[in-house]
């Protein structure tokens, strides 16, 4: 059998790119291939289930358009399939002096982003979180949580419903590709397609070079630890609480996130892991490993970012560190409030030249389309960006 298109991976892009294009096109023959048991295994399955409004993107870029449609079409998708969700809102806050600025800046942006933010005063602030220390806040009512294992679960029950083919424990480990198809090596046999889509995640740079294509980047993953709120502690958080970021770093800062279940986490801080999927402290891949720290993009990184780095690594071994950080939004949390967390691991894309790349970053070519960068707040626009993946292969179709 020859596919009319094949989707690798699994994670929530991949699996809402198979509905978008089995909505587009309902006579095509479509699989989706994994290498895992099962979906949504590694970021979508490993993430905070924030429901995220698109506040923080660059106006125009497709982070900003995508998310804050995807949004919407998130709580709608999630109302009609009875997935438990809320959206709560959250607080920005602006701790420190110098953080005000920057504060009102993303405010700003907020606002050229089309989102419904608001400025609250102090006495606003606590009324939402009564153990909330700040000098100013914003809020942000379209933010929410939601389970994404199980929109995911809900994405792949629909696309096989309609037909679609899902194959796990499928490994690609080759593609030869010529004028009319693409032939997947799998470790289940070959898989034939008119057309692939890469939506690898931790691995989408290196499908697209099997599939002879050059990213000009490399997916770093950066692991994101969580601690979480003792049961009798739950009561210091009401919803989601977030410190302002740093412009010019690509993560949000150590915050509080309630989850659907009723836990509260707190985290994430951002450090290299030493493995492509490595979750744990321990974990090392030794060639992965040398391919990360060869990058001369990764050195060109850290020697502009070496200090906020550092802080990321002290907060990794030091709890004292990481309560710390913790305290300054919620002073009331000591350290015997917190427990570990699974972590998660972001597949962040870098260039050659040391820039992290921004944006949701797709490679098209004559017979394939490679999504080379969807780490947070992919999970939010993924309806979203499985349309302007479909939108992209028309437009060479």
């Amino acid at each position: 059998m020859i596919y009319d298109y094949a989707i690798v991976g699994g994670g929530i892009v991949g699996l809402s790119t198979s509905i978008a294009l089995q909505e587009k096109y309902p006579e095509k023959k479509i699989i989706l291939v994994e290498k895992e048991s099962h979906c949504a295994s590694h970021q979508t399955g490993h993430n905070s289930g924030v429901i995220h409004s698109g506040i923080y993107y660059k106006p125009g870029s497709y982070k900003a358009i995508l998310t804050r449609k995807g949004n919407a079409e998130m709580v709608k998708f999630c109302q009609h399939h009875n997935i438990n969700h809320d959206v709560c809102g959250k607080l920005i806050v602006a701790c420190q002096e110098k953080e005000l600025p920057l504060l009102e800046n993303l405010y700003q942006r907020g606002l050229a982003n089309g989102i419904a933010v608001e400025k609250v005063s102090l006495a606003q602030a606590k009324e939402i979180e009564p153990y909330l220390t700040c000098l100013s806040a914003i809020r942000v009512p379209t933010a929410g949580i939601v389970d994404y294992k199980q929109v995911a679960q809900k994405y792949a029950e629909i696309f096989r419903e309609k037909g679609g083919e899902i194959k796990f424990n499928t490994k690609v480990v080759e593609i030869k590709s010529s004028e009319k198809e693409q032939i997947l090596i799998t470790n289940q046999g070959e898989i034939n397609t008119k057309f692939l889509i890469n939506c690898a995640g931790l691995y989408s740079d290196r499908i697209a070079k099997l599939g002879g294509i050059n990213p000009e980047m490399k997916i770093i993953p950066f692991r994101g630890e969580y601690y979480e709120l003792k049961p009798e502690k739950r009561y210091l958080v009401k919803h989601l609480i977030y410190p302002v970021p740093n412009p010019d770093f690509p993560f949000l800062g150590v915050h509080f996130t309630r989850l659907i279940d009723g836990n509260i986490h707190a985290g994430p801080n951002a450090v290299l892991s030493l493995k492509r999927e490595g979750y744990k402290k321990t974990d090392f891949d030794l060639k992965e490993f040398w391919e990360i720290a060869t990058y001369q993009g990764l050195w060109k990184l850290v020697s502009k970012y070496y200090a906020e780095g550092i802080e990321e690594i002290v907060r990794s071994i030091s709890k004292k560190a990481f309560v710390r950080s913790l305290q300054a939004l919620i002073p009331e949390v000591q350290e015997d409030d917190i427990i570990a967390s699974p972590a998660g691991v972001r597949a962040q894309a870098l260039r050659n030249d040391g820039k992290l790349v921004e944006d949701f970053f797709l490679l098209p070519t004559k017979n394939a389309l490679h999504v080379c960068n969807a780490p947070s707040p992919a999970a939010t626009a993924s309806l979203e960006i499985g349309k302007a993946i479909c939108n992209e292969i028309g437009k060479g179709s």
